[in-house]
């Protein structure tokens, strides 16, 4: 901190005041290294989801019958 501030003047510190907001907007994953390894980029993860998702949603409507 500057010498020029004085810790008073900033306030009383709250913590976590912003982590139920952050939480609600953000999505942090970990990924095992192998496949961090395998798709480097979070476009290359998104792309690779969104794929398994179509395929999902394909084959759950061809097995479903007629009602």
């Amino acid at each position: 901190m500057r010498s020029e501030y004085r810790r008073e003047d900033l306030g009383v510190g709250v913590r976590g005041k912003y982590y139920e907001a952050y939480k609600e907007s953000h999505n942090v994953v970990l990924l095992k290294p192998e496949v961090a390894k395998a798709f480097p980029t979070e476009e290359a993860v998104n792309e690779a989801l969104m794929s398994l998702i179509r395929v999902a949603q394909t084959s759950t409507a061809l097995t479903k019958g007629p009602n």
